[in-house]
């Protein structure tokens, strides 16, 4: 056990509160309240109700591996058609690391500068083990490269990733934690996600899901984290930050217990959560938030109301393609966009429809801020009805696109679980779809179970105006790795044109011939080139005399005690050539 775990271990201990305090006096005194036990192992829910399953919890000693145990073998990109699915889980060279095993992926976008992102997963670094770190990778490239340093928390288990950024650019990582509670740490990285803080404590659950306000209103950048029935704080399942995750308030409950479902923010500020009712798996529910922007009121919720996805969430078959798994969560999207369709409200799942076929991605719409739904519509266009679409996963576009990928068995016959991913789109908010697209090669769920049976419990996606960010995982390796793929043009500095144009028509400098506009890339490609005309010339002295002013050269650069011109020689010589 770390130091880091035994004081976080102790501050809960001693913040539990004593008996007859009150909710508003443990948020007084950010007091953690009692949090519930691990729970049994798992016995599959078919009922409706809490399900007694698999939820985390501990069930295998940490063992480290360290670098030099591990084996290595090429980190292959794989491709179908011109989709190109690039691995996140490598070593410092670049290499897969052969029998660990990587699910649960979830992705986030800086939103200044869209060539920097990171992915957060479940990183379990032996399949022979069942215990569990926060992994995590970032890359500065636009997604073309991804470094691993390792995990958040080393020899913490560590579950249930949901990443996201706020407004200026830094990037959370929420992580649940299992030490006989249950609870969420929240981290954050103010350089790129190159490195970490701490952590803070979260209150939180299983399942947990987080959002960050970016609409520029009175919640700007607040946080909003909502988890499920095995957490901190019993029926209390929503809490808020509006301090940049330095505090978190006392949660509060969410009518009719949305569950298995993420969090979303709409244009204004509100805040709505969605999922299956917790008593039942055919029943699901939005609830809607309008005052929780305002950091002077408190938590609430205006209501909750019911949504017909048209059919049932499936999870813990003990069959199929993910059988100790969830075969998707709800998610609850909004649009953003200035168009005719800017506010509406869009909800997607897989289902198990009424009838043979096992399992349909559905899609319901609401254009009144979430008090009434339309009639559900599926978005996967296979004619049979033996085939299971599962892992629905929807983002929307600035400007009002609707992306969904889904990994699908359509390619395998009907007793078949190989599953490709699929990619489908809709420009009228919902109301017809793109032929499905695959992305990738097909892959078999089953392989590299770290001693659990399930490849995860969900993907995650970001969208762009040309494009989207694709986290997820699939087994090509013959084990369990987390993969990212872009779709669509890069848009590296999120103007809405294609970098390789902006480069032709002369908008931004490509220095080093790599594609990348330079104003994109960090550290700049020629830091020398101060005029950014791609030579290293009289003009970028006299662009540096300018910078500095009258005085000149600020300091004796070379060293031979006096200030002049060759100081800027040697500071040019120092930055090297294009």
């Amino acid at each position: 056990m770390t130091r880091r775990t035994i004081l976080r271990v102790l501050a809960i201990a001693l913040a539990l509160p004593s008996a007859g305090m009150t909710a508003d006096r443990q948020a007084d005194d950010g007091a953690r309240p009692s949090q519930a036990p691990a729970p049994p192992a798992m016995q599959a829910d078919r009922q409706g109700g809490p399900p007694t399953g698999p939820m985390e919890f501990v069930d295998d000693a940490y063992i480290a591996v360290p670098p030099e145990a591990r084996r290595t073998g090429p980190a292959l990109r794989w491709v179908r058609g011109s989709h190109v699915s690039i691995q996140v889980n490598v070593d410092a060279q670049g290499n897969n690391i052969i029998n660990d095993a990587a699910n649960e992926p979830s992705i986030a976008v800086d939103p200044n500068r869209p060539n920097w992102m990171v992915i957060g997963w479940r990183q379990f670094d032996t399949i022979n083990n069942n215990f569990r770190q926060a992994g995590w990778a970032w890359s500065h490239d636009g997604g073309r490269t991804w470094t691993f340093p390792g995990v958040l928390d080393p020899g913490v288990f560590r579950s249930d990733p949901v990443l996201d950024a706020d407004a200026d650019g830094n990037f959370y990582y929420n992580s649940l934690t299992v030490n006989g509670n249950y609870y969420c740490d929240i981290f954050k990285s103010t350089d790129g996600g190159v490195s970490w803080d701490d952590g803070v404590y979260a209150f939180g659950g299983d399942k947990t899901w987080m959002a960050i306000d970016r609409t520029g209103g009175i919640g700007q950048n607040n946080i909003y984290h909502a988890w499920d029935y095995a957490g901190c704080c019993g029926d209390d399942w929503f809490t808020r930050s509006t301090d940049g995750a330095a505090t978190f308030d006392y949660p509060v409950p969410i009518p009719e217990r949305p569950m298995w479902g993420v969090t979303a923010v709409r244009p204004g500020g509100q805040v709505f959560v969605a999922g299956r009712r917790s008593s039942t798996n055919t029943e699901f529910v939005v609830a809607r938030s309008s005052t929780v922007q305002d950091p002077d009121n408190p938590l609430q919720f205006d209501f909750a109301v019911p949504v017909n996805l048209g059919g049932s969430l499936e999870y813990y078959l003990g069959t199929g393609p993910n059988p100790g798994g969830l075969l998707g969560q709800v998610w609850i999207a909004a649009d953003h966009s200035d168009g005719p369709t800017a506010g509406n409200l869009y909800v997607l799942s897989s289902i198990n429809p009424p009838g043979p076929d096992p399992l349909d991605v559905h899609f319901v719409r609401s254009t009144d801020g979430g008090l009434t739904w339309s009639e559900p519509v599926r978005v996967n266009d296979d004619p049979n009805e033996w085939a299971w679409q599962w892992f629905g996963t929807m983002s929307v576009a600035p400007n009002g696109r609707i992306d969904v990928i889904f990994a699908d068995t359509r390619g395998d016959g009907p007793d078949g679980v190989m599953s490709e991913l699929y990619y489908t789109y809709s420009n009228d908010a919902g109301e017809t779809w793109s032929a499905n697209e695959l992305l990738t090669p097909a892959f078999h769920p089953h392989l590299g179970w770290p001693d659990q049976n399930k490849l995860g419990d969900y993907y995650d996606m970001v969208s762009d105006l040309l494009g989207v960010h694709i986290a997820y995982a699939a087994t090509f390796n013959g084990e369990q790795d987390v993969y990212y793929l872009r779709l669509g043009e890069y848009d590296c500095n999120g103007n809405g044109v294609p970098d390789p144009q902006d480069i032709a028509d002369g908008l931004s400098a490509d220095c080093n011939h790599n594609d990348i506009p330079d104003e994109c890339e960090f550290p700049p490609p020629c830091p020398a080139d101060v005029t950014g005309d791609c030579l290293v010339n009289t003009a970028d002295l006299l662009s540096l005399l300018a910078m500095w002013g009258e005085g000149g050269v600020p300091e004796d650069i070379n060293g031979d005690g006096v200030v002049n011109t060759e100081d800027l020689l040697a500071l040019l010589a120092a930055w090297g050539p294009c």
